[in-house]
C-alpha cells in the first residue's frame, strides 16, 4: 500500500544528531576552531559573492554600530546557560570559532517579537523593522528536514491533508471551516480540546500520498513547510508572517506554494484549479524543489552561518571583520 513502507525514511534521527553534536563539542577543542576561523572565512572566494552577500544581509540586517547593553553574555557563559540543548548545540557549532569573551544577546524558542537590542534568534516577524532579530539556523533537527519523494504529483490523491496541534486561533478557524469538507482530510494530534477533530498522527510518507499538504503557521513558522517544498506535493498556506533560516519572506505566492487568503475563503477554488491544471501544479513543485536546493550545500551553509555571526560582532563593535565589504548593502 502506498505510504506503508515509508514512515521511518523521512525523519532525521535525534540519536544521530546528539552523537554528532556531542562529538563535535568533545573532539574539536575551541582553541583549534578559533585558529581556523580566518581560513574558514576565506572560503568566500569559492562561492558567488553576490549570493553570499544577499543571504548574510538577509539574516543579519544590522547596518549601524550598536554596542550591547550590560545584559549581554560572553560566548562561554551562553554555552553553559543556553537551553534547550538543541539550541545550544546548533549555536555553539559556529560560535566556538569566535573568541569566548565576545558578548551577545539571544532568545531561543519561537520568537514572534523584535528584540530591543541585537540578538540571535531562530525566528522573527517578517517586516522592515526586524534588524535586531539576527537569524541563525537553529533547531535544525526539527526544522530542516528535506526529503526524497518518489511518487509523482499526478498519481497522488486530489485532497488536502493536514495534521498537527490545533491550539492557535488561526488554526482553529481553519478547522472550523474545513474539517468536514470533502476535499480535506484534517486531524488534530493534541487531545486537550476539540476532541471531535482528534485523529492519529501520520508519517511524512503518508502525507506524500496527497497532492496538497496544509502548512499553517503555528507559534511562529510552519515547521513542515521545508519538507513539503522538497517533495512532489504542494504546500498550501496564506502569506507567511514569520521567517527562519529558510527565508520564508522571500517565497512567492503561487510560485513556490499554493497561496490562500488569510480568511481561507478561496481554498476550494485553489485546490480545484491545480487539480484541473496539473502543468501549473508541476511548475510550482519544480520551483519549490529548486528553492530548497540552495540549502543543501553544507559547506556554503556553514560559511554563511559564520559570516552572519562575524557581522553581528562587527556591528556590535566587538571586532573587525576579515572583509567588511560583504556587510554593506548591495
Amino acid at each position: 500500500m502506498a505510504g506503508s513502507f515509508r514512515p521511518l525514511t523521512h525523519r532525521k534521527s535525534k540519536f544521530c544528531y546528539y552523537v554528532r553534536a556531542v562529538g563535535k563539542t568533545l573532539l574539536t577543542p575551541r582553541v583549534f576552531c578559533r585558529a581556523r576561523l580566518e581560513a574558514k572565512l576565506s572560503a568566500v572566494a569559492r562561492y558567488d559573492r553576490d549570493y553570499l552577500r544577499q543571504r548574510v544581509n538577509h539574516y543579519n540586517r544590522l547596518t549601524q554600530q550598536q554596542p550591547l547593553s550590560d545584559q549581554a553574555l560572553a560566548i562561554e557563559a551562553v554555552d553553559k546557560l543556553a537551553r534547550p540543548r538543541v539550541y545550544s548545540f546548533d549555536s555553539q557549532e559556529y560560535l566556538r570559532y569566535f573568541d569566548k569573551s565576545l558578548r551577545l544577546r539571544y532568545i531561543w524558542g519561537d520568537v514572534t517579537h523584535i528584540p530591543d537590542e541585537p540578538a540571535f534568534v531562530k525566528s522573527r516577524p517578517i517586516g522592515s523593522n526586524n534588524a535586531n532579530a539576527v537569524v541563525l539556523k537553529l533547531d535544525k533537527i526539527r526544522h530542516f528536514n528535506f526529503i526524497e519523494d518518489q511518487r509523482p504529483f499526478v498519481s497522488k490523491k486530489n485532497k488536502l491533508i493536514g495534521r498537527g496541534a490545533i491550539t492557535q486561533p488561526h488554526r482553529i478557524r481553519f478547522y472550523q471551516r474545513y474539517f468536514d469538507h470533502p476535499m480535506c482530510d484534517l486531524g488534530q494530534t493534541n487531545s486537550d480540546k476539540n476532541p471531535q477533530w482528534k485523529k492519529r498522527k501520520l508519517s511524512i510518507g503518508e502525507h506524500l500520498d496527497y497532492k496538497f499538504i496544509l502548512a499553517l503557521e503555528g507559534n511562529d513558522v510552519a515547521t513542515n513547510l521545508k519538507w513539503i517544498m522538497s517533495s512532489n506535493s504542494l504546500a498550501v498556506m496564506p502569506t507567511p508572517r514569520f521567517e527562519t533560516w529558510f527565508m520564508e519572506s522571500t517565497l512567492i505566492a503561487d510560485h513556490h506554494y499554493v497561496h490562500i487568503k488569510d480568511d481561507y475563503s478561496d481554498l476550494e477554488d485553489k485546490l480545484n484549479y491545480y487539480i484541473a491544471h496539473p502543468e501549473a501544479a508541476l511548475q510550482i513543485v519544480e520551483n519549490a524543489n529548486a528553492y530548497v536546493e540552495q540549502f543543501r550545500d553544507h559547506g556554503r551553509e556553514d560559511l554563511i552561518s559564520l559570516l552572519v555571526i562575524e557581522k553581528y560582532f562587527y556591528r556590535t563593535a566587538q571586532l573587525q571583520p576579515v572583509d567588511a565589504s560583504l556587510y554593506d548593502s548591495p
